[in-house]
């Protein structure tokens, strides 16, 4: 069943294309029970970042907390460290795919993997972990109450010198529009093959000035016929500044910034983070 959104929701030239499609349009949310499946076909091949953050976790020893697990795209490298692994997720279409990996995996892996369905803005696990980790720019999905939730919930799991990592995309320039007052520049149009072979065509679409992003996939190939499932979100815009004022006034500071690979109008950051001594 689609969550209730209509083709109004999602702007620029997605919106435009689920008009089009009229009635022939069922559309989700990306974390929904159809949207999950989607999405984690679409990301199983990303390696953004799981160098960086798998390297930043070897330093530090002990149990690992994953938020906003999904379906496994960090926990895999995660496990495969050594390390136990809490795999926090509030989607169960997520936590279904991610139960189905580790069914997968090697026993090994599979043993030191506790999945936990909980919010990542308020949780209570009633143990201390020495690495809490939150990738993927899932911070953005938080709003500014729910973001001050998930810091009062870190401080309260995190071990005395545990380190908390997050990634963000920090600005380099929004989109903007062009000479003829089109928004064209503002959607970002991105082609990518899932791990199934099946191809879509992601619109990203951020206007100038604005604090939210919104994530559209499509099909690659639409056809003439039959319904065409499409997913999307909003996600938050969080600099990597604003992060950090935010966490200094959560008793949380952030001991060093680590870039991430990219181009375009945003670069992920990792954020480093310590409780304040």
């Amino acid at each position: 069943m689609a969550v209730a959104l209509t083709p109004p929701s999602v702007p620029g030239r997605a919106g435009e294309l689920l008009a089009e499609l009229g009635d022939r349009a069922e559309l989700h949310d990306v974390y929904d029970e159809t949207g999950s499946p989607i999405y984690h076909d679409f990301s199983l091949k990303d390696t953004h970042e799981v160098r960086e953050l798998v390297g930043l976790v070897r330093r530090t020893p002990g149990a690992v907390l994953e938020l906003a697990a999904g379906s496994g795209r960090l926990t895999l490298p995660l496990l495969a460290l050594g390390r136990e692994v809490t795999a926090l997720e509030l989607s169960e279409g997520m936590l279904r795919l991610l139960d189905e990996r580790l069914a997968q995996a090697p026993g090994r892996l599979r043993e030191r993997c506790v999945p936990v369905r909980a919010d990542m803005s308020s949780f209570a696990l009633g143990r201390r972990f020495e690495v809490i980790v939150l990738g993927t720019t899932s911070v953005s999905l938080l709003d500014e109450e729910g973001r001050a939730g998930l810091y009062a919930a870190v401080r309260e799991h995190l071990a005395p010198g545990g380190r908390f990592l997050l990634s963000t995309a920090d600005i380099v320039t929004s989109g903007a529009p062009g000479p003829d007052g089109a928004e064209a520049e503002a959607e970002a149009v991105i082609e990518a093959v899932g791990a199934s072979g099946r191809v879509y065509r992601m619109h990203d679409h951020w206007p100038a000035g604005s604090d939210t992003r919104t994530v559209t996939i499509f099909p690659a190939t639409v056809g003439d016929e039959g319904p065409v499932t499409v997913c999307t979100t909003t996600v938050g815009v969080l600099p990597a500044d604003r992060l950090e004022t935010e966490l200094a006034a959560s008793g949380l500071t952030v001991l060093s910034r680590h870039p991430l690979p990219g181009t375009g109008r945003y670069r992920d950051v990792l954020l480093e983070v310590g409780v304040t001594a």
